[in-house]
Order: structure tokens, then sequence, then C-alpha cells
């Protein structure tokens, strides 16, 4: 192949695209809805975290400001843990809107994550949002294929086709030719994204948190530049079999309503019905259920914790609980918090297997679905997806939990048992040396771990592309 050849009928289709009066039309509508993007995402991001920082500290305020009291009463105040935006959200909003921002932590108890922005919205928040995703997920790809649906069949109909191979030009410099001007237009939209995405990304370069962010955004900028030649080497192989302009245009609009709306949707609810998940009281009664078969720490003549008591005594070759060398019931609430945060994480661990079942329906849809394969990608590197979600619920947990064993460690060690003389209270200093709840985003390392089925379908898309436009390059017919 030539590539200066390929070069000029590359520069020639992007010309003629740029000229026409539905580039300008695009173009206008695409600079206005980056501009609206931009403006709601970033306002979105700052106010967020601002709040949710301003929160989180006043929270931490509170948990230090309280006065001397027992531990357990510590135990039950609890905390709060508030979940911050990643960088790239304003990119990406994912199911962000969707998934709750807080979470009591208390003893004895997991809650849920609440206060999510679905909840304290009206429903036209269902419909989505406008994102900077969202133009290049679904509005760039049905750019591309209007902007290249007649690529091939209208000249092919026009008898232009078969005068350029009469002047020599190979049928594989045509196609891969058409390809490459196809896909260096759709990389106009997608760097004008990526430069303005840039921008946040250095502004927020300085925090710890957000320290991979530069790492993410490129793999964002690669899997997007990948994808967009995945839909313009579709486009032109449609556009090469069809007969017609008119028919590959149909076509094309079929592939578009297939790939971004109708599989994706169908796939959920054929997830949901395949593998139901059980409704929140039907959750909490399971585990309710779950928790009464592991006894009561609070009352002294459960059997269970009984046949613990009794086995204490003895191993500390005493009679009574006054006597022993560590406040008991501090003992006892380590034990039961124990076994009851086994009884929430095997419940929940059940419940995700499912979400896992449910989800994985859709993301091995990837290997015939590109879409799919870079909404998954998109949104896991923005760090809005639901194994991020999961993972900020799993944080909270363990912080929730050692707050509370450390709280019936210090009645253990300073709290004396009933019927010995000594204060009932600790200094509020303990609580201003037990650390501030912090929360660091998944690795990247682990987002490609989670995502390595997306990644692989879109290298095989890719390779696929090509390998069909080889295919193509020797089948083309002139007329």
């Amino acid at each position: 192949m030539r590539k200066n050849v390929i070069y000029l009928l590359a520069r020639q289709l992007c010309t003629d695209a740029i000229r026409s009066k539905v580039m300008g039309i695009a173009s206008i509508l695409m600079v206005f809805l980056l501009s609206f993007s931009v403006y709601s995402g970033w306002e979105n991001y700052h106010d967020q975290n601002n709040t949710r920082d301003a929160i989180q500290g006043e929270v931490q305020e509170s948990w230090e400001n309280n006065p001397d009291k027992h531990p357990h009463r510590m135990a039950h105040y609890g905390s709060f843990a508030i979940r911050i935006k990643h960088i790239l959200s304003v990119f990406d909003l994912g199911m962000e809107n969707f998934v709750g921002n807080a979470v009591f932590l208390e003893a004895h108890k997991q809650n849920t994550v609440n206060f999510s922005e679905a909840s304290m919205s009206t429903g036209l928040l269902r419909f989505g949002e406008v994102s900077l995703a969202m133009l290049l997920k679904v509005i760039v790809p049905l750019l591309i294929f209007y902007l290249g649906f007649a690529t091939i069949a209208r000249e092919r109909e026009n008898g232009t086709l078969k005068l350029l191979i009469g002047q020599g030009i190979t049928r594989r410099e045509i196609v891969f030719g058409k390809w490459l001007g196809l896909w260096s237009l759709s990389l106009l939209f997608l760097f004008t994204v990526f430069i303005v995405l840039l921008f946040f990304v250095v502004i927020e370069s300085h925090d710890v948190m957000q320290a991979e962010s530069p790492f993410r955004y490129s793999i964002l900028l690669v899997s997007y530049i990948l994808f967009f030649g995945i839909l313009s080497a579709i486009t032109i192989l449609v556009s090469a079999f069809s007969k017609t302009a008119k028919g590959a245009l149909v076509k094309l609009l079929g592939i578009w309503l297939l790939f971004v709306i109708i599989v994706p949707k169908s796939l959920q609810a054929i997830g949901y019905y395949l593998y139901p998940t059980p409704s929140k009281i039907e959750m909490e009664t399971a585990v309710e259920h779950d928790l009464i078969k592991q006894g009561d720490s609070h009352n002294p003549d459960d059997p269970h914790f009984k046949a613990i008591k009794d086995s204490v005594l003895l191993a500390n070759n005493v009679e009574k609980v006054a006597d022993l060398p560590f406040n008991y019931g501090g003992f006892i609430m380590a034990k039961g918090e124990a076994l009851s945060t086994k009884v929430y994480l095997e419940h929940q661990e059940k419940l995700y297997d499912v979400y896992s079942k449910q989800n994985n329906l859709e993301r091995y849809s990837a290997f015939v679905n590109p879409y799919t394969a870079i909404k998954n990608l998109s949104t896991a590197l923005s760090g809005t997806d639901f194994k991020s979600f999961l993972h900020f619920k799993g944080k909270a947990e363990a912080y929730r939990f050692k707050l509370a064993q450390e709280m019936n460690r210090l009645q253990m060690d300073l709290i004396p048992n009933k019927g010995k003389a000594g204060p009932n209270t600790i200094s509020r200093d303990y609580w201003k040396k037990f650390p501030p709840f912090e929360y660091n985003f998944l690795s990247t390392t682990k987002v490609f771990k989670n995502e390595i089925i997306s990644i692989l379908a879109l290298f095989l898309w890719g390779v696929l592309g090509v390998l069909g436009l080889l295919r193509l390059s020797t089948n083309l017919k002139a007329i």
C-alpha cells in the first residue's frame, strides 16, 4: 500500500465532511453540549466534594468533642463515612448519582449507604445525565455512522469507485484511506473533549487521593481512540457491503440502536429475571434470623454466651466475673461484634454474588457489543462503577469494625468489672487518638483486574475490525 495515497484519500474525506452542513450543525451542537457537560460536571464535583469534606470534618470534630464517658456508649454513638468523588467523575458519571454517599457506622449493625442524588431528585434523572462520556459513547458514534455511511456505497452508485480503481488506486488503499479519514474525523471530537478533561486532571493532580488520575486518564484516552477506530471500521464495512447509501444508513442506525439501547437494556432485564435479588425487608429478615441463632451478647442468660462465660472463668481459674483481670463486658461485646459482623458479611457476599451474575451477563456481551466494553472501562477508570462503590462500602465496614473493637478493647482494659471499685468512664483523650475515616480509591491495577473482560473484548474488536478491512480490500466490488 502507498501511504501517500491513503493519506490523500483520508484528507479528501475529512475535507468534504468538514465543508458539509451536517458537520457544521454537529459541531455547533457538540460545542453546546460540551460546554454544558463541562460546567455541570465540574460544578457538581467541586460542590459535592467540598460539602462532603466539610461534613466528614464535622463528624470527626463531633466525635472528638464527646465528654468523658463509657467506651461502649461511644461505640453506639458511632461515626459517619462519607464517599468522595473521583476527579474523572467529571467525565463519566456512571452510577454516581444512583448509589449512596454516606453510611452511619455503629456497633453491632451494618447500615446501608444512603443519600444518593437519585433519591433526592425527580424521576427525570433516570433518563440519564449529559456528561462528557455520554457525548463520546452515544452522540459521536451516531455522527460517525452518519458521516461515513456513504463513503463507499455512494461512490459505487456514482461510478466514482470504478474510476478510482481504473486510475491505479488499489482496493486496499481505498478501504484504508476511507477508514483513516473517518477515524480522524472522530478523533477531532475525542481530542477536544480530552483536552478539556486534562485541565481538570492537572488541577487535582496535587491531591494524594487523585495521584493515579493522569494514568487513568491516559488509559481512558487510548480506550476511546481504539473504540472510535472500531466504529469507523464497522461503518466502512457496512457501507461497502450495502447496495445503496440509503440502505447503509438504515443498517448503521439499526446497529447504533442495538449497541447503545436495545442490547444493554435487554440484558439488564434478563439478568434481573434470571438472578432476582431479595428485597431489603427479605435481606434484613434473613440477617436477623441468623443473628438470633448466633445468640445475644447483651443477654447474660443466652446459652451460647453463657458457655463462653463459663470457659473464660475456667481458663482464668476464677469463680466470678468480678475477679477476672479484664472487663468481661468489653470481652463479650468484642466476641458478639465479631460474630454479628461475620453474619452480615456472609449475607452481603451472597447478595454481591447475585449482583455479579446479573452484571456478568452484560459484561460478557462486550464480545458482541463494543459499546458495553467501552462503557464498563469508562466507568471503572472514572471511579463511578459498581465495583468502586463496593470498595468504598468495604472500607467503611472495616473502619466500623475497627472502631467498635477499639471501644471494646478500651472497656476491657480500663473499665472495672461490676463489683469492683473504679471509674465507669474514661478520658475523652482516647476519642482523639482514634484516627478519622480516610478513603483511597480502588487502585488502577485492581481496576484492570476487574475489567479484564472489557479490555480483551475491546482488543478483539480492534483485531476483527482490521481483519474485516483487509478482507474487504480483496473483495470490494466496484459495480
